[in-house]
């Protein structure tokens, strides 16, 4: 993953685009009825249960938009909500809240969302040393609240994006000329430029398990598409030599399947792409 001060200039460039994005010149309703000088307060109220995501990254929201909002917490990140629950208290300008409205609740409510789901495959893997990863399979844009959403549902983030960790897909593989030849073009071409980045080798069979295994200096190996009976060898046929990693259309159903084969992790872009919003409002108090 990418370093924290990385990560906070994510989420910087991110509440200033849905800002700009959000409010353009000028939030007109609030500024054709409500007086600059008005001063409200707002509660943001939980409408289905869930697992809360989102309130350190409000809290950022409401910052940029006006540092002088003051907000009253009372369930933290990571914390099991039901409906009815009081999240927060907001209050100062009534014209900054509802300029910051909208974007704090799209975003509490997919983060919310991405949370609860993952916290329900890191309890479908309890008990095993199996750890859920998230993907790239992220909304262009919002890809830093997803992945930290899934943080604070229990789960483990895989690489930020293209450029903090090489992976070698399947067409990377055909593309350089097969396996053997784009891990030893990837190694000359990091050494080349000075990078330190950890390499992961996507496998689609038993055969290139056993090819990946001739190179030396592979962080993990992507057990990809495969079924249980395979997954178990290809583990045992990696052993401690590297991470293990499964992938491929793994769901609620097969997850501790796969776990129970024994790789390290496993990977699934339902996290972030299969989701629907929790329900949360922001109301005048």
């Amino acid at each position: 993953m990418i370093s924290e001060a990385q990560f906070k200039n994510e989420l910087d460039i991110l509440i200033e685009n849905a800002i700009r994005e959000d409010v353009g010149p000028g939030d007109y309703s609030s500024l054709a009825c409500i007086p600059v000088t008005a001063i409200g307060k707002a509660k943001l109220l939980v409408k289905e249960n869930g697992i809360i995501a989102g309130v350190a990254f409000a809290k950022m929201v409401f910052e940029y938009v006006d540092p002088n909002l003051q907000i009253e917490t009372f369930i933290e990140d990571g914390i099991p909500v039901k409906k009815g629950d009081v999240i927060f208290h907001v209050s100062g300008s009534s014209q900054s809240i509802l300029k910051s409205e909208r974007v704090v609740l799209n975003s509490m409510q997919r983060m919310s969302a991405i949370a609860t789901k993952t916290k329900e495959y890191v309890d479908l893997l309890e008990g095993t040393n199996t750890k859920i990863l998230d993907t790239r399979k992220t909304t262009p844009g919002f890809r830093a609240c997803e992945k930290w959403a899934v943080k604070i549902g229990g789960g483990e983030n895989h690489r930020f994006a293209l450029y903090d960790m090489i992976m070698l897909k399947d067409n990377h593989n055909d593309f350089a000329g097969g396996i053997t030849l784009a891990i030893a073009k990837t190694k000359a071409y990091l050494k080349e430029n000075n990078l330190d980045l950890k390499i992961i080798v996507e496998a689609r069979n038993i055969d290139e398990i056993k090819e990946i295994l001739e190179s030396e200096g592979i962080y993990r190996i992507l057990i990809d598409n495969f079924n249980y009976e395979d997954t178990r060898e290809a583990v045992t046929l990696i052993g401690d030599k590297c991470q293990t990693e499964s992938s491929g259309n793994i769901n609620e159903q097969t997850i501790r399947h796969y776990a129970e084969c024994g790789v390290d992790y496993i990977s699934s872009g339902a996290l972030t792409h299969s989701v629907y919003n929790m329900d949360l409002s922001l109301k005048a108090i």
